[in-house]
């Protein structure tokens, strides 16, 4: 009778009857406290309001018995139910004990807390809103229930809920986003399926404006896209469509710079899904935002490139990724390297300055690039957005870009199209940002010399125009006498790029005949060095030599002034001590520059030897070229020096003839054969002029052995006319003879002397080499 008394003004039998096992009891007690709350509400006495709500929540909803709790449950809603417009007085305490049985172990309990929220929820209508945090927390949790009853009657109190809030224009956003944030990275399907339910309802509504707080929710929404349920995932994809629409029509209010480094994350997804959706995002974002993406590129790059390589299994993947590379490359302009550094520091964000966004010297050797060092770095940059629609002033992270691309190239898993990528971008950086560019040639040039061993032509091709744009940039001659320690965020350069001691001994009169000869376009510091180390890649990679060095050194010739890769080359070869290697340069330049259509124009430059360039370039080509005997005839027959072959060959007599130099003869015979050699052939015509002609030969003829290549020379010279035959009246016609004086100040006796002094070295480094061999065969033999 106590307990009846202090839970007054409820009467013993409603207590009784709320308290029942069976619910068509704790219904008409239900009834009862409905009347006597109306009752309370006509007298406007609120306190007796309070007092029944706060015995139904505290001796019955929250109490140990189980009925008892039901029987609260069904009491408050029929309290709200009473009360009407003026639920919203009381919801406080009206909403709390019903959402801590929403916790219940007892799944009927669980059902009913969901039934009386419903009826709560419904008199009061946009009275709960500032209530709804607690709400949709409580909601989340029953999404995920396991019993399906209370799954559904959640559902309804969800559908019951969103249509307040649709209705509704006291929504506070700001409140619910931090518990969105929460809540988006749950990994119940139901939980996620609750949650993007509730955004696409937040999307519809036009008074609430969630793409301002899109980046607070982005990452989790790019994770549920990763869900297993085929249903959560589309609906997600619906909802990030929603998003990309919205941010397509208001460009201007949106946080790009917020969410560019959440997307490249994703870029580098594993799931399919992500990574299209991702990469879309990206394509947009950076056609509408430009440049405001550039102090991203480094972490952009990292995602997109890897894309380029994909098969057709990933099509789509690899489309989007190359309209985001071709979209992020045109953002580099040119006054990115006029921008003044010390300025650009006070207006614009400050560039990661740490250890850890700048590429070590000992990763880049090595190899091992450490990607997650990148990343890191990536996701450190500024954020900076300013919405405006005046132009942007941001920094363009040349030392991040530069690190990526560098990886890159030394990543030897990377496909043939990344790798083509990323030697364009090199070259767009140098041609739009040559002056910052060349601060990393140093670091560069060595990776770049080996990919000239790459499989693909392409990459090859690709890589020759880049060397070629770094060996003639205007740029380059800035930083002529500087070396990386000049620039703090560059790594050292390795010692191969530097000059060798008997190179630069060189220099100076090597550099001589190269400021003799015409250079379009001009050559800058790194042309000299350039060849140097092209030079020392053939010598230690003999293959490359044999495959690809005609092919790159033709390409060359186009890219780049052949006269000076030629002249150069010859000026290199001369202080080679590896003779062996320098009789097959010689060679293989030779036949290039008698058979290449590329070096049409060269040819005929030296040919008349008509200007003091052309001979500068002969006696040049000369000195290097008498490491090969045969090819030094050639040279001398392409300039129609025949007095000088004729010499030359009467020298063949003191020099070892070996089936090499046999076979290089056979070569030479059949290359005068060639149209190349038309002009020559021609000259035969002119016995008269041309006896030295005839005789170097038949000096040819002399050599060979009886072979084809006799057969064919003999049958050529058989075919010389009698010169008597060939006598005219008419004596008007200049003489051959004439044309060659122009060539008289060549000193011939000079050059005979270099070529003889010159075999003399090369027969003496044979002996040393046979001589080597035959101590070695006695020391097997004993």
């Amino acid at each position: 009778m106590n307990a009846e008394r202090d839970l007054a003004p409820l009467a013993p039998g409603v207590v009784r009857a709320l308290t029942d096992k069976l619910y068509e009891k704790r219904k008409v007690a239900a009834l009862e406290i409905e009347k006597l709350v109306r009752e309370f509400v006509a007298q406007n006495n609120t306190s007796q309001i309070k007092h029944v709500i706060q015995i139904l929540s505290q001796e019955f909803a929250l109490s140990q018995h189980p009925h008892s709790r039901k029987g609260g449950l069904i009491g408050l809603a029929a309290c709200s139910i009473a009360l009407g417009k003026d639920s919203g007085l009381y919801l406080k305490e009206l909403i709390e004990p019903v959402l801590t049985c929403f916790n219940d172990a007892d799944s009927r309990l669980r059902y009913y807390a969901c039934e009386a929220l419903y009826n709560i929820v419904k008199v009061a209508r946009g009275s709960v809103l500032p209530h709804f945090n607690v709400l949709f927390d409580g909601l989340s949790k029953l999404a995920a229930d396991p019993d399906p009853n209370v799954k559904s009657g959640s559902e309804l109190l969800d559908r019951l809920l969103k249509d307040i809030v649709t209705e509704s224009n006291q929504f506070d956003l700001v409140g619910f986003i931090p518990l969105l944030r929460e809540r988006i990275y749950s990994n119940n399907q139901y939980a996620r399926q609750f949650i993007i339910s509730w955004i696409l309802v937040l999307e519809s509504v036009p008074d609430i404006n969630l793409l301002d707080y899109l980046p607070e929710i982005l990452d989790g929404l790019f994770q549920i896209l990763g869900d297993n349920s085929k249903e959560i995932r589309k609906m997600c994809e619906v909802a990030l469509g929603e998003f990309l629409k919205e941010i397509k029509k208001n460009p201007s209010s949106v946080k790009f710079a917020e969410m560019a480094n959440i997307l490249v994350i994703h870029c580098q997804a594993a799931d399919d899904l992500i990574q299209l959706t991702a990469m879309c995002w990206m394509r947009e974002f950076i056609q509408l935002a430009g440049r405001v993406m550039l102090p991203y590129s480094s972490g952009i790059l990292t995602a997109v490139l890897p894309c380029l390589s994909y098969d057709d299994r990933k099509k789509n993947i690899k489309e989007v990724a190359n309209v985001c590379n071709q979209s992020l490359m045109k953002l580099v302009i040119p006054e990115d390297d006029e921008m003044d550094e010390t300025k650009q520091s006070m207006n614009a964000p400050a560039e990661p300055t740490s250890e850890e966004s700048l590429s070590k010297p000992e990763a880049a050797s090595s190899g091992d690039c450490g990607w997650n060092q990148l990343h890191v770095a990536a996701l450190n940059q500024p954020l900076f957005f300013p919405c405006s629609c005046e132009r942007i002033q941001v920094t363009l992270n040349l030392d991040g870009i530069v690190q990526v691309l560098d990886c890159h190239l030394h990543d030897t898993s990377i496909g043939m199209m990344t790798r083509i990528a990323v030697l364009k971008w090199l070259y767009h950086l140098y041609i739009k940002t040559p002056r910052k560019m060349f601060r990393h040639t140093d670091s560069l040039f060595p990776i770049l010399l080996r990919t000239l061993s790459d499989e693909s032509d392409e990459v090859i091709l690709k890589d020759l125009e880049l060397l070629a744009e770094i060996a003639s940039s205007p740029a380059g001659q800035t930083e002529e006498g500087h070396g990386p320690s000049d620039g703090s965020d560059v790594r050292p350069a390795p010692a191969e790029l530097h000059v060798p001691p008997r190179a630069g001994q060189l220099s100076s009169s090597s550099m001589k005949g190269l400021e003799c000869s015409p250079s379009t376009p001009t050559m800058n510091s790194y042309f000299y060095k350039f060849m140097i180390n092209l030079l020392k890649r053939f010598s230690s990679e003999r293959k490359l030599l044999e495959t690809r060095g005609a092919f790159i050194i033709r390409q060359l010739c186009l890219l780049l002034n052949a006269e000076n890769i030629f002249h150069s080359m010859a000026d290199i070869l001369l202080r080679e001590e590896d003779l062996k290697f320098a009789s097959t340069m010689v060679h293989t330049l030779n036949t290039i520059l008698l058979t290449s259509s590329e070096l049409f124009q060269l040819r005929n430059q030296l040919k008349d030897l008509k200007t003091p360039e052309s001979r500068n370039l002969f006696c040049c080509l000369y000195r290097s070229w008498c490491h090969n005997p045969v090819t030094t005839v050639s040279l001398c027959f392409l300039t129609q020096n025949y007095k000088h072959a004729y010499d030359l060959i009467q020298k063949f007599g003191d020099l070892e003839v070996t089936v090499d130099f046999l076979t290089e003869v056979d070569k030479l015979v059949q290359l005068i054969e060639c149209p190349i050699f038309t002009y020559l052939r021609l000259q035969l015509l002119d016995v008269k002029n041309n006896p030295y002609l005839i005789k170097a030969l038949y000096g040819l003829l002399m050599l060979l052995p009886q072979s084809s290549a006799f057969q064919l020379l003999s049958h050529r010279l058989q075919c010389v006319p009698n010169p008597e035959l060939m006598q005219t009246t008419d004596n008007t016609k200049p003489s051959t003879s004439f044309k060659r004086t122009a060539a008289s100040n060549i000193d011939y006796t000079e050059l005979l002397q270099h070529f003889e002094k010159v075999q003399n070295k090369h027969l003496e480094a044979r002996h040393q080499r046979a001589g080597r061999a035959e101590q070695l065969d006695r020391r097997v033999v004993l």
